[in-house]
This record gives C-alpha cells, sequence and structure tokens, in this order.
C-alpha cells in the first residue's frame, strides 16, 4: 500500500549523511514505495483553522554526495498525509512547542503523528525518567540552592544538567570539594530561577552511556555506548564521545520491560533510553539517534523495523 509520508526535520542540506537516523527512516519509506513530502518547522501554519504547511516532494538516495533531491514547495493540508515524523531537534522552545499544537490538529483528524505531539510536550526528556524510580540512580529536580547543595553534601560527587539541554550542554560534575558549586548552581538554575536536575554520579560512565532503541515498547538487541574521551564525563557524541555497540545485558532488558508498556500505552512508537551502568538516565522521545551507527555496526535495518512499526500503527488507526 502506498501511503504517503511527511517529516519535519532541520535542513536536510546539512544533516550528516553518515550518521542520521532521520535519512534511514526516509530511505526505508521510500524503499516501500511510499511517498515522501518534507518540511521544517518553519514551514507549518494554521489557516483559518485549518492545519496547514509548505511541503515539498522528497526523493532519498544511498548517496554521500546527492542524498536528496527536493521539489518545489506546495501550501498543503497537514491532514493530507498519511503520517508525520516529527524528527526537530531540540531545544523544546516555545516555537517547538506551538509546532506541536499545528502536528495536533493534523492529528485529530487522522494523520499518525511519530511521536505523538501531546507527548513530546508532557515527556520531558530528564522528568519522565524520573517516572521510573526504581530504575534511576538517586536524583533530585529543584532549583533551590540549598536543596542542591544539600543533595551534593549527601553523594558528594554530583551531576548537575539543565531539564531542556541536549547533547550533552551545560553539564557539570561536582566532586566531593565542591569546587565551584556555588557558581555552577547560580549558572544552571539561572539564579535560582529555572529547575534542574541533580544526580548522583554513576562511575560506570567510563564504560559508555548506553542508547538503547525501542520501537513500539520492544528494545533492539543491541545498544550504542557512548565513551567519554580523556577528560570528560560527557558520552554524547556532540562532545566527542566514541561510539561501540554492545550486545543488551539482563539489566539493560529488565529496565526495558518496566519502561516498555508505559511507552506502548502512551503512543511512543521510536524512543531512545539512556543507561548508564545499572542505571536509567534519560528517555528521550523527540528525535532519537544512533540507528546509523548500530545498523553499522551489526547489519541491522532499525529504520526499516521502525517503518514497519509505524505503518502497522497506522493502519490499525483505520480499522
Amino acid at each position: 500500500m502506498t501511503l504517503k509520508i511527511g517529516i519535519v526535520m532541520d535542513p536536510i542540506e546539512n544533516i550528516n549523511y553518515k550518521k542520521d537516523s532521520s535519512l534511514a527512516m526516509l530511505w526505508a519509506a521510500q524503499d516501500k514505495g511510499w511517498d515522501i513530502w518534507y518540511m521544517e518547522q518553519q514551514h507549518l501554519y494554521i489557516d483559518n483553522g485549518v492545519a496547514m504547511a509548505q511541503m515539498a516532494p522528497l526523493t532519498v538516495a544511498r548517496d554521500p554526495q546527492q542524498w536528496y533531491q527536493r521539489e518545489a514547495y506546495q501550501n498543503l493540508e497537514l491532514a493530507s498525509l498519511d503520517i508525520i515524523l516529527m524528527r526537530k531537534d531540540p531545544p523544546f522552545d516555545n516555537e517547538f512547542m506551538y509546532s506541536t499544537h499545528i502536528l495536533e490538529m493534523a492529528e485529530r483528524q487522522g494523520t499518525l503523528v511519530v511521536n505523538p505531539p501531546q507527548k513530546l510536550r508532557d515527556c520531558n526528556e530528564k522528568l519522565f525518567a524520573t517516572q521510573f524510580p526504581q530504575c534511576c540512580p538517586e536524583v533530585l529536580v529543584s532549583r533551590d540552592t540549598a536543596q542542591l547543595k544539600a543533595f551534593h553534601a549527601k553523594h558528594r560527587d554530583v551531576i548537575f544538567k539543565p531539564l531542556d539541554g541536549m547533547g550533552g550542554t551545560s553539564i557539570f560534575r561536582v566532586q566531593s570539594d565542591g569546587v565551584n558549586l556555588g557558581v555552577i548552581l547560580e549558572t544552571v538554575t539561572k539564579y535560582n530561577s529555572e529547575m534542574i536536575m541533580a544526580q548522583k554520579f554513576i562511575p560506570e560512565i567510563s564504560d559508555g552511556d548506553k542508547r538503547i532503541l525501542m520501537i513500539d515498547g520492544e528494545p533492539v538487541d543491541y545498544a550504542l555506548a557512548r565513551i567519554p574521551t580523556n577528560g570528560e564525563t560527557r558520552g554524547n557524541l556532540a562532545v566527542g564521545g566514541r561510539a561501540e555497540g554492545r550486545e543488551l545485558t539482563e539489566r539493560d532488558r529488565w529496565i526495558c520491560a518496566q519502561i516498555g508498556p508505559t511507552l506502548k500505552e502512551q503512543g511512543l512508537l521510536f524512543v531512545g533510553l539512556d543507561v548508564i551502568g545499572d542505571y536509567l538516565t534519560e528517555i528521550n522521545v523527540t528525535s532519537p539517534t544512533c540507528i546509523r551507527e548500530l545498523n553499522d555496526q551489526y547489519g541491522l535495518d532499525i529504520g526499516a523495523d521502525l517503518i514497519a512499526a509505524i505503518e502497522k500503527k497506522c493502519l490499525s488507526n483505520r480499522d
């Protein structure tokens, strides 16, 4: 069956051809013979109560020199699409939130949006993880300096990070000496005006921050460990971490089993869990990555597996 799939993403001309997960999804959709329509966040709008977009037909290729061909933009209703992939990277700012409201209008008319717009708003990637305390290290979410300092005094080695960051930005480790604790808290909380997360430091970060991909509540059998470079406590690839594939451990699978039913119940078809050692640290719902690295290391086709799950969901919604 030929379906029409749209994607909202950052400019396709600027993606990393070797690593981009959205491109893997588009290849898989095109392999099925689906029609692909391309949008950026700026192209979404509402016209007299109708969710619209300037969207362009798109073809993709497995060619590092020319991986896409985009035709002329057209003004069309979002509801004319069967499926929309929301793949705009954070930050989750007001513009991102407005986009989810526009996409939700199309969703109400029957378009399947992956992931659901309301869940993109509700499931902050750090706060969502705290719904599964049995899986997490000890954490505190607060803007209160006294509470945050008391957490540090208790645990002695603590990670402080903003709730809306991505790619390892503005993450600080404060060890037992407490050097610069005051100024770090001032900086991250913006002088007690914004909540942040304090997390007990997990020494196993030296062995990697594992990204586990979940498709409709079920894990891919392998994780991608992002291993920090020397002198770093962050494994994020965006700050120079080294990627290494790993088979899921028994503990990894236990964490997935704890979280998977909730993901499925909430319609979160594609999610990335971040696990350090034995602990869940984040649940990424906006634009999870690492498809390409796992495909390359293990001969997988995660994009095709995801598109198959999306197709199944789309068709079941019509029944």
